[in-house]
């Protein structure tokens, strides 16, 4: 957690004191990713698997389709930058040269697309199921996995789990930065992601809802709300949709058949 948070001195206000204390709070760390040579994006993430956020971005962008497409990953953590070299190197489009942005991801994100890529993408089909006891006992487990989010309320988190357990958990500044940490540690560690759960502290909106169906994956929870496009995503693109999941309720945005009876 130290690489992760800053012991500062802070005033603590209250309605009977004012006093100088320690407050730990996040670190914010911009890393430069530069595929094939060229300079992709900056993101300002948390300062933890820079390698797995920068590969895991690629793959969520499109820009690379597996582990076979990585030549080469090299990590300069002084210089804040990721060199990632495909194996048959690739010439960005313009277009991406000129939209790259700095972003910490806490709002719409660093994402090239637009409302045109929607059009054609595959429904996820799968027949996968969850109960909602299950549902609740994976957002308890997710919700005390974060040591920097009790220290420092200043990170989200995301996890990809099956029906009972939380198999990768991630946590970033930056609520798009930690699902493209899941994506990336699964691809370069051979995690299959395929009819599996993401679980998020975030909120869903468009982008967010897109990086999971490109993923194939069928169930997407989040202990926060979605936006109406993130909805009229999940329910066009086939993905289960919950939200608001806090004690024993929760809000089912799209396709709630996917949500079991408890036996």
């Amino acid at each position: 957690m130290d690489e992760e948070t800053e012991k500062l001195s802070v005033f603590r206000i209250t309605e009977q004191s004012r006093d100088e204390v320690d407050d730990l709070v996040v670190r914010e760390f911009p890393l430069t990713v530069f595929l094939d040579g060229q300079e992709l994006v900056t993101l300002l993430c948390s300062p933890t698997n820079i390698k797995y956020l920068a590969v895991g971005f690629l793959f969520s962008e499109g820009l690379i389709h597996g582990k076979d497409d990585i030549r080469d990953i090299v990590v300069d953590r002084q210089k804040g930058v990721v060199h990632v070299e495909t194996a048959g190197g690739k010439e960005l489009a313009r277009e991406l040269l000129f939209k790259r942005m700095i972003t910490s991801g806490c709002g719409r994100g660093a994402t090239f697309y637009n409302v045109a890529d929607v059009q054609g993408k595959v429904k996820v089909e799968s027949r996968t199921t969850i109960s909602a006891s299950e549902i609740f006992a994976l957002v308890k487990d997710f919700q005390h996995r974060s040591q920097v989010f009790r220290a420092t309320g200043g990170v989200h988190s995301a996890a990809l789990c099956d029906t009972k357990n939380i198999l990768v958990f991630s946590e970033d500044i930056g609520r798009h930065n930690a699902i493209d940490k899941i994506f990336g540690e699964c691809l370069l560690n051979d995690i299959p992601i395929e009819d599996r759960i993401i679980v998020t502290s975030g909120r869903v909106s468009s982008e967010i809802l897109l990086k999971v169906n490109k993923r194939n994956i069928p169930i997407l929870i989040s202990k926060s709300a979605p936006t109406d496009q993130g909805v009229k995503l999940a329910k066009n693109l086939g993905v289960t949709l919950v939200g608001f999941v806090r004690g024993k309720k929760m809000n089912v945005y799209a396709h709630e058949w996917r949500i079991v009876s408890d036996e």
